[in-house]
């Protein structure tokens, strides 16, 4: 694709609020759990609970990434912003998407990580629906769109990031040569600057295994298996104010190397304070990407 990318220098940011170096937030974390939690993503057998377990909203600070001393690395904290335009006008059409979008993330994955090649294979938008909170745990809004994700979570545990490699190669033989891989997720705007839910990325420096919650994710078809987190005073949050679609927020949802770098990042979307009430609101397309080591 021979894109552009690089890491991007100072914004300017829009008038929809003031900017801030550290915003205080609340977001999601599980109370301790007594039992395996499990959600589910469809309505349930009647008399089943949509979600067996308590969630903790906890004020946090988060930092404005923008203001670091130096870039952020996919391998080190987690978490990396990229300078990387895209070719596609619109995000509303899966086949442009997929023919299109797909390899520019192959591209950025692997400069991002240092990977040898790359699959996508999933993607996802998401849309805020006026008058309703971001707080939800990705059920859809008005039937059509996914919301913005509240909790603190990551998209991969260590089982469901091995399974992972298997479902995407599709060949037990080729999977099997593999040295090492990992999963990262590719975050922008699909549609202007992002001023009212902005995602927010835990330093993976700062989580403690124990923090770490295996939670199941129960669809019509399936079931996933997600990390959800139980707070800490030693989590160190991040965010960068207003993306807007020429960049791209890389970070690492699994890796199979157990040791010496950043494993998995904890996320969740948040409000921000003191939006005007003209202020667009957010649409943003993730993407999720298989990336291999030689």
């Amino acid at each position: 694709m021979n894109q552009t990318l690089a890491h991007p220098q100072a914004t300017q940011l829009h008038a929809w609020r003031r900017p801030l170096a550290t915003v205080s937030a609340q977001l999601g974390y599980i109370a301790s759990p007594e039992s395996r939690p499990v959600n589910y993503m469809y309505d349930p057998p009647q008399g089943v609970s949509k979600e067996n377990c308590e969630y903790d909203f906890r004020d946090v600070r988060i930092a404005d990434a923008r203001n670091l001393a130096s870039t952020t690395s996919v391998h080190r904290e987690g978490f990396e912003l990229w300078s990387a335009s895209s070719a596609i006008d619109r995000f509303d059409d899966s086949e442009v998407i997929a023919r299109m979008y797909y390899p520019e993330c192959i591209e950025l994955a692997c400069a991002a990580t240092g990977g040898s090649s790359a699959v996508v294979f999933d993607h996802l938008l998401r849309k805020r629906e006026a008058g309703r909170p971001p707080l939800t745990f990705g059920r859809k809004g008005d039937g059509t769109q996914p919301g913005s994700v509240g909790r603190v979570h990551n998209d991969y545990t260590d089982e469901s990031g091995r399974r992972r490699l298997g479902l995407v190669l599709r060949d037990p033989e080729l999977a099997a040569r593999v040295r090492r891989y990992c999963i990262v997720n590719i975050w922008r705007s699909a549609k202007g600057p992002i001023v009212d839910t902005p995602l927010a990325v835990c330093d993976a420096r700062t989580v403690s295994v124990r923090d770490m919650v295996a939670s199941e994710i129960r669809y019509t078809d399936r079931t996933g298996e997600i990390y959800l987190f139980e707070h800490s005073q030693q989590h160190r949050w991040y965010y960068y104010p207003e993306m807007d679609r020429h960049e791209a927020l890389v970070f690492k949802q699994y890796d199979s190397q157990v040791s010496g770098v950043a494993r998995f990042t904890p996320h969740a979307a948040f409000d921000l304070a003191d939006i005007a009430e003209d202020a667009p609101l957010r649409e943003s397309i993730e993407v999720r990407c298989l990336v291999l080591f030689d």
